[in-house]
């Protein structure tokens, strides 16, 4: 079931339901139930789990558009949205369809499958450029990133990689040694050849540049820094690099367009091949089909996931068929994964990317970001003691808490002395007035994640802003301990 609605002359369809609220009928969160299956699974389940669902507590019963409700019948409002994986909602009818005849008819295997061509056909519709349009698919994004490394190894001879600080690409060995956080501290020791360069985070600037403005004053620093890194460390030669258009875990930071120009440039510099990793950043979450899309540059190849198959396990690389080519990486088994492409995966992803171009998701996606962020764009303003920045394109937005506990001024942020993070009992703090009131989030680090499903309405939103404005009020008025 769909409905549509008429937004600055133009007609957006998107899925049932809308204006949906949060209900509270417990007690207290978690309510009983929740804690009973909570204890049994802390009992057998190894640690681990992603934090705010460890936090929460909650165990879900079922789900529907931008709601979650446990089995105490609580509903939440949900702009966690599995980090990004939920582009399409919570149990999309067509979704669900599209897997149900898939489970009556295959589910696993590499065979070619009908709806693996028309899956193939839909994404090469909407490819980024003339040449981008062969796939290999996977499982997991790590998956198809360490896939990304090694066909950039082969097509250029060459094994050094470039990343950036703050970035992530996953867990697995390979992604470890270019993820650009102390994460990966008691992981070593990791591939050689690995080089990382500062990313345009501008609101909390690697070199204390917030002054000097961007890119006019501070000149592209970060890059030129880079540039003179790479000439003094690498080695045999740079086989790539790969960066977010976004980064997702750093913070949803987004750099301006200039910098992924610029890096595009230093890649083509050093005669690397250029890596845009678009997990979190592809299929409309922006407001654009593709984060990189909003600089215009060219990648070599394309790594793809969570939005691509509606929260089903699915991955993939794009690139173009000269690069593909490149053996081993294109002998019989040289890029082949057990599960990618198998026919269920194929299903639920063509479901998800039909849903988003017929219910026009990509520009709902631009126009409800717009929406979301005029509601609250004013924070750093109302809430200068706590929030320092507040950003967003499309509907990958990002607060960014601060501590001026310290700033006699009480301004938003000295640029001689930038604010520090607020610290993570605080964080916390303001995760649980959240919880209490039916809104899950990712509030918890001092970089505040927001990514709800792209099937979100301006009520929903509002209802959602509401519960926010109700908590930051609370909290600047130091009526929170």
């Amino acid at each position: 079931m769909t409905k549509s609605m008429t937004n600055m002359n133009t007609t957006l369809n998107y899925s049932y339901p809308l204006n949906q609220t949060s209900q509270i009928i417990t007690e207290s969160i978690p309510g009983p139930k929740s804690k009973k299956l909570r204890a049994i699974e802390d009992n057998l389940l190894a640690p681990g789990l992603q934090g705010f669902a460890l936090m929460a507590g909650i165990v879900v019963d079922h789900a529907l558009g931008s709601t979650i409700t446990d089995i105490d019948g609580n509903r939440f409002l949900d702009i966690i949205g599995g980090i990004g994986v939920g582009g399409i909602g919570h149990s999309h009818p067509q979704y669900i369809k599209a897997l149900s005849e898939q489970l009556n008819k295959a589910v696993i295997g590499s065979f070619t499958s009908e709806v693996r061509v028309k899956l193939l056909e839909l994404i090469n519709e909407h490819k980024a450029h003339p040449d981008l349009n062969r796939v290999q698919f996977y499982s997991s994004g790590a998956e198809a990133v360490e896939s990304a490394l090694r066909l950039a190894k082969n097509y250029t001879g060459k094994w050094e990689f470039v990343s950036c600080w703050g970035g992530f690409h996953g867990k697995t060995s390979g992604a470890l040694s270019l993820m650009g956080s102390d994460f990966k501290d008691s992981y070593g020791p990791f591939a050689p050849g690995a080089h990382l360069i500062p990313y345009a985070n501008c609101f909390r600037c690697p070199f204390n540049l917030q002054d000097k403005g961007y890119p006019e004053g501070c000149g592209l620093y970060c890059v030129e820094y880079a540039r003179k890194q790479l000439k003094m460390q690498k080695s045999k030669g740079i086989a790539a690099f790969i960066i977010e258009p976004m980064q997702g875990t750093a913070g949803n930071v987004i750099p301006p367009n200039e910098y992924m120009k610029a890096i595009a440039d230093l890649a083509s510099e050093f005669e690397a091949l250029l890596i845009v990793d678009e997990m979190i950043s592809g299929f409309g979450r922006t407001g654009k089909y593709y984060g990189h899309m909003h600089s215009q540059i060219r990648p070599d190849i394309i790594t793809v996931g969570k939005q691509f198959a509606g929260g089903f396990p699915l991955s993939a690389i794009i690139s173009s068929k000269e690069i593909t080519s490149a053996k081993p990486w294109s002998n019989p088994s040289g890029s082949s994964s057990s599960y990618g492409g198998n026919p269920l995966a194929m299903a639920a992803s063509l479901a998800a990317l039909q849903i988003i171009d017929q219910d026009n998701l990509v520009e709902n996606s631009r126009l409800m970001g717009e929406y979301f962020l005029s509601k609250i764009k004013d924070y750093p303003t109302r809430f200068p003691s706590f929030i320092g920045e507040v950003h967003g394109k499309g509907l990958f937005m990002g607060i960014e808490f601060v501590d001026s506990s310290n700033n006699s001024k009480k301004t938003l942020r000295s640029p001689q002395l930038p604010l520090p993070p607020l610290a993570k009992d605080k964080c916390k703090i303001i995760f649980d007035e959240f919880l209490k009131r039916g809104l899950l989030t990712m509030s918890y680090t001092s970089s505040f994640r927001i990514q709800p499903a792209m099937t979100i309405d301006k009520e929903t939103i509002d209802n959602i802003v509401n519960i926010m404005d109700e908590v930051f009020l609370k909290f600047h008025s130091h009526n929170i301990p």
